[in-house]
């Protein structure tokens, strides 16, 4: 067996259908241990991978090449630490920390001992995002002025568990899950932010964490991002609304790997990332209305989702660990939305909008 060895601290749902599908299929690594204390995972693990169980993350320093951390938020920081003064770079699931002030402090940690820190923040492999970003950069938009952005679902029952149950000091809430993903999005489309305004609420009984919660970026370029994440949408809105000078794009939907990872299928699987044509997303300027010529799609068509790619963020991993190439995701990129996420942390709290210091 070849390939750097991976090392897999948690087998939760980060772990078992997102990290470990996508390590095992990926060219150059091999998933050699997991961490997990409870017997039905450790089993699975055994069976399905052929992967050592470890029941703690110390056991794995001295036997891996890489580290991957899917655990509980609240432990990002100090296991990653503790893996990068052994000597292993790091892949740690979003959000990395709490804040901004101890993402810099490992970003630092890894540059001062040369090791590649990186954050599984699959969501840019998005296939609706990747064809976003191709038509942003082709110029179909036009100048974009407005980015619309939402991870919204149904879920009037919560499920209970950390995510939802714990408190700050567990880093719970969706504020810090999805918003990960849409001020990272947010960001990466329209760059630096220079003041947020947002609302956080917490909906259901049960609930300690926010699970209903709205972000206003306003981006140095002059243009706007909104985004939402919510459990409690009974008509989720969509997925994108992006408005330009020249078109806009709408798309309905998530992506679709995760529900193929969770239905079992990896990266290797026939069809893996693809959106069939009822899912596209549309492409224009609404220039019929209602009661115009060709209707109310009149100038809009529909534009085919590229294929998502998760497994594209462990290739570049790869790259990154053999050839030198830069980390997919960069430790200083985790710093500025962290940042801003922090900042909408306080804007609703105080209910005013915060201004960022030199973004």
């Amino acid at each position: 067996m070849t390939g750097l060895r991976v090392g897999l601290v948690g087998y939760g749902v980060a772990g078992a259908f997102f990290h470990a599908p996508l390590i095992s299929t990926t060219p150059g690594l091999r998933l050699s241990a997991v961490v997990t204390g409870d017997p039905r995972r450790a089993a699975e693990v055994s069976g399905k991978y052929g992967a050592r169980v470890a029941g703690d993350a110390a056991e794995l320093w001295d036997s891996v090449d890489l580290v991957v951390i899917a655990s509980p938020n609240r432990t990002h920081v100090p296991l990653a630490e503790a893996a990068l003064k052994a000597g292993l770079p790091v892949v740690v699931d979003k959000p990395l920390a709490a804040t901004a002030k101890e993402a810099r402090g490992l970003a630092d940690l890894a540059r001062d001992l040369g090791l590649m820190l990186t954050v599984f923040q699959n969501r840019r492999w998005d296939g609706d995002f990747l064809t976003l970003g191709h038509l942003v950069a082709e110029g179909e938009l036009g100048e974009v002025n407005r980015f619309e952005s939402r991870f919204e679902r149904w879920r009037p029952v919560p499920k209970g568990g950390w995510r939802e149950t714990g408190g700050t000091e567990e880093v719970a809430g969706l504020l810090y899950d999805l918003g990960s993903h849409l001020v990272d999005q947010a960001l990466r489309l329209l760059g630096p932010a220079v003041d947020v305004y947002a609302e956080s609420d917490v909906r259901r009984s049960g609930v300690n964490a926010d699970d209903d919660t709205f972000i206003a970026v306003s981006h140095a370029s002059g243009a706007r991002s909104h985004l939402w994440a919510s459990s409690v949408a009974s008509l989720p809105g969509p997925r994108f609304r992006v408005l330009g000078s020249r078109a806009g794009y709408l798309k309905y939907g998530l992506d679709v790997q995760e529900e193929q990872l969770r239905a079992g299928l990896t990266p290797a699987s026939p069809g893996f990332g693809e959106e069939p044509p009822e899912r596209w997303g549309t492409l224009g300027a609404d220039v019929g209305g209602p009661g115009g010529p060709g209707g109310a799609r009149d100038g809009v068509r529909a534009v085919p989702t590229e294929p998502g790619s998760y497994a594209g963020f462990y290739r570049a991993v790869v790259a990154c660990l053999t050839r030198g190439a830069p980390p997919p995701v960069a430790p200083e990129e985790v710093v500025e939305a962290l940042t801003v996420l922090e900042a909408a942390r306080r804007s609703a709290a105080e209910r005013r909008v915060v201004v960022l210091e030199n973004p």
